[in-house]
């Protein structure tokens, strides 16, 4: 039955690492963070992070770090799970190896039994940088043990939540061990794991001072078969969840591998698309010489015929549109309309006595027809780029479509992990129970051996006394049968 539990401090008690929150004074938290993350997934001794995190506290005030700690908020439930497991009789300690100064906010705001933490050397109101305590260079199953000796239980009383790689040792000690919003390394050895940050998870598994529906029976005085019973119950449990979470890993590595078959047609899609993109590009650059050949050949076309005399006979013909016009909307009399006939008339017979030079007029000719050579290049070479460009708009609308497809798949990927990672943590929760029952199975054969083995030696002993009264009626004349014979001579009385 368990009397005792023993809770760390800091991302259980209270929600946030209080070391990281007094670092935030000065700037240092993430320096500190790093090597507090470093030292929860047990890839560096407790002793050599605590040492190197408060060295980084020298020099802080002591008032600033005690308005800091008592600013840091409860885990969520924390009051009322703490008063709840209290009103229901159990004992409740933190062992952390967190500070005092806030070790002892907690146990008076919760009203905790035991508080046992490290203590923040100080110096004319500031921190010296050095630390002291016993889980400086004890662990927490040496301060559980202690404090199991001042109650007077056994650790098969006891139970432990923690987080992190420094709980290990106390939740080893305790008969249940719970990994509470823990680092995986934590988890793979829990009894129980309780991912959601609320505490008031907790309480289901303390019911009436018991621990679970599985590890209930458990704590009773209860018969082999009963306990084999039970086993059977947890392996059976056991065979269905690794069934489902083995679906569920399947399920995962068949999305994974058709999103990854998919990302791969998104690349092959992609290639395919630049190199449209890169012939549009290069067809347009085409394009683009072509129309500065043809501009600038018209340009030439222009000056050649300006410099022709093309400009004198746009004049003239301007000139006797204007006349016309005149003669037309105009009320004239009749003298100053026949002088404005005789002057079209003058000005048509000029115009045509124009002519072009022959050679510019074979030059312009030349130049024309390069113009619309160039044209012709610039609408062919536009109509390739339009054509590889709505290719590569085919192929970039093939990738989104494909895209999306990936994004599902992955997602169903991540989903089926996921509810798999879930169903492992249940199968090494329910192999966690079977260890307890395997234990009391145990417990139960070996005092089973020990009541048969005394069973034997009494049943020996009578069987003995009653052969010895035998031989002596046999030595006093009283005949033998079957069975008293073979008494005397299991017992070597004859």
């Amino acid at each position: 039955m368990i009397k005792l539990i023993a809770f760390d401090l800091d991302n259980v008690l209270i929600d946030g690492e209080a070391i990281d929150e007094i670092g935030k004074i000065v700037g240092i938290q993430n320096e500190i963070a790093e090597i507090t993350e470093k030292a929860m997934e047990g890839l560096i001794d407790f002793e050599t992070a605590i040492k190197e995190r408060v060295a980084l506290l020298k020099g802080i005030s002591v008032s600033n770090v005690k308005e800091v700690v008592y600013s840091i908020p409860l885990m969520e439930g924390a009051e009322e799970t703490i008063a709840e497991l209290k009103k229901r009789g159990y004992k409740i300690a933190t062992i952390s190896g967190s500070f005092e100064i806030i070790a002892n906010r907690l146990k008076e705001e919760l009203g905790l039994d035991y508080a046992f933490s490290n203590v923040l050397h100080e110096e004319d109101g500031v921190l010296t940088g050095e630390v002291s305590g016993p889980l400086v260079n004890g662990s927490k199953a040496d301060v559980l043990n202690e404090i199991m000796k001042m109650e007077k239980i056994s650790a098969d009383e006891c139970a432990a939540v923690g987080d992190g790689a420094n709980d290990i040792s106390m939740l080893e000690l305790a008969e249940l061990g719970i990994a509470f919003n823990a680092k995986p390394v934590l988890m793979e050895m829990a009894d129980l794991v309780i991912e959601k940050r609320d505490l008031r998870e907790l309480l289901p598994y303390f019911e009436e001072i018991k621990v679970d529906k599985f590890s209930q029976a458990i704590e009773d005085e209860e018969s082999f078969d009963k306990l084999l019973d039970q086993k059977r119950n947890c392996e059976k449990k056991l065979k269905e969840i690794i069934k489902i979470r083995d679906d569920l890993n399947s399920e995962a590595n068949e999305q994974r591998g058709l999103r990854n078959s998919l990302n791969a047609s998104i690349k092959e899609n992609l290639d395919y698309a630049i190199e449209y993109r890169d012939k549009r590009d290069q067809t347009n650059k085409e394009v683009k010489k072509y129309k500065k050949l043809r501009d600038k050949t018209n340009e030439e076309l222009k000056k050649m015929e300006w410099a022709s005399g093309k400009k004198d006979r746009i004049n003239l013909e301007n000139e006797i549109k204007r006349l016309e016009k005149t003669i037309e909307t105009r009320v004239l009399n009749i003298k100053k309309e026949n002088e404005l006939v005789n002057k079209v008339t003058d000005l048509r017979k000029k115009l045509q006595d124009m002519n072009e030079d022959e050679k510019i007029q074979k030059e312009a000719l030349e130049l024309k027809e390069k113009s619309e050579s160039y044209h012709d290049k610039v609408v062919e070479f536009s109509e390739e780029a339009q054509v590889t460009h709505e290719k590569m708009v085919e192929y970039f609308k093939q990738i989104d479509d494909i895209r999306a497809k990936a994004d599902e798949a992955h997602n169903k990927f991540i989903k089926a992990k996921n509810n798999a990672s879930k169903k492992h943590d249940k199968v090494k929760q329910i192999l966690g129970y079977i260890r307890k029952i395997n234990k009391r199975l145990d417990k139960v054969k070996s005092k089973n051996r020990t009541y048969e083995s005394e069973v034997s030696m009494k049943k020996n002993k009578e069987e003995k006394e009653l052969a010895e009264d035998i031989y002596q009626r046999f030595k006093d004349g009283k005949k033998l049968n079957t069975d008293e014979l073979m008494l005397l001579q299991k017992h070597n009385v004859i």
